[in-house]
């Protein structure tokens, strides 16, 4: 017969079995509890990832994903964070050249239908006066689309494609783009102060030179007293030149603005400035690729703007 203490066993036993069991479902369910609110947290980020993507993919940008998971999840929000701030800010360059574009556009086109229909309407004859009229707005829009091109060509480097770097003089190319600019600046200036020390570097022949013939243009444009002094010399291991006048106000806690896309001055508005506020921009963006700076000093209307080109091994 089976005596008590080995019922009480196997019940012991039997209890212990089920307390396990019930432990271990309890233990399971919460595992999975914990595991589902784990996958959950990381995949909360993923979705809005998801769902920020559809929107972008739409022409919209989101806010920012908070990037509440750590490890590489939460790296991927950064990530993504980062890139979706990078297509909303060049989306909006874009949106504004293309105003500026348009707003660039729009008075010479505006110019040429005026005369046009005028002639089509036999509401005016044509002559040579008006015939230049046509071609100088012509020209104008000619100049304005070539120099977007130009702009562009520099902003993704494919100027490199065609020519890359090679030992140049600086002091000679600036000599040059001055020489060629001799009858403008002598109809403008009384005296004109060169001095250049030799400076030897590698560097976009052609690129250099647009951007002294934007620099010359520039003053020319704007200037307003007759004395222009052009220096260069060597500051530490680099080249500086400077082209020092007196020219219409900048002021000077906006003077930054002068090197943005289609920024001019509120005073070139009212009379023909060659040029449509590219000029600047684009000499920062070569002088940029040579590993130099482009910068304005003022005091509201004596203006000293500098470029400063790195030292090269051929200096």
């Amino acid at each position: 017969m089976v005596n008590a203490k080995e019922i009480e066993g196997q019940e012991f036993v039997r209890t212990l079995g089920r307390f396990l069991l019930a432990a271990s479902i309890i233990a399971f369910l919460l595992a999975g509890f914990v595991h589902y609110l784990s996958v959950r947290r990381i995949l909360r980020p993923i979705q809005s990832i998801s769902e920020a993507a559809v929107e972008i993919n739409a022409g919209q940008f989101p806010d920012k994903i908070t990037p509440r998971p750590s490890g590489e999840v939460g790296q991927l929000v950064s990530n993504f964070n980062t890139m979706a701030e990078s297509l909303k800010s060049a989306q909006q360059q874009r949106d504004t050249m293309l105003r500026d574009i348009s707003h660039e556009l729009r008075t010479p086109l505006t110019n040429i239908n005026g005369y046009l229909e005028a002639l089509q309407g036999r509401v005016i004859e044509g002559n040579p006066e008006l015939f230049g009229s046509l071609l100088e707005e012509s020209l104008r829009i000619t100049r304005i689309v070539e120099l977007i091109t130009e702009l562009d060509r520099w902003e993704r480097g494919n100027v490199f494609l065609e020519k890359s770097f090679e030992p140049v003089r600086l002091d000679e190319i600036l000599s040059e783009t001055i020489s060629a600019f001799k009858l403008k600046l002598d109809a403008r200036f009384h005296e004109v102060h060169i001095h250049l020390a030799p400076f030897a570097m590698d560097g976009h022949r052609d690129g250099l030179k647009q951007v002294f013939t934007n620099m010359l243009q520039n003053i020319v444009d704007y200037d307003t007293g007759h004395l222009l002094a052009i220096e260069s010399e060597m500051v530490q291991d680099r080249c500086m030149i400077r082209f020092i006048h007196q020219g219409e106000f900048i002021d000077p806690g906006e003077k930054e603005l002068i090197f943005q896309r289609f920024y001019r001055l509120e005073s070139s508005r009212t009379k023909k400035a060659e040029g449509a506020g590219l000029g600047l921009s684009i000499s920062r963006k070569i002088a940029e690729a040579h590993g130099g700076e482009i910068g304005v000093e003022t005091d509201g209307t004596h203006h000293t703007f500098w470029i400063a080109f790195p030292a090269g091994e051929h200096d």
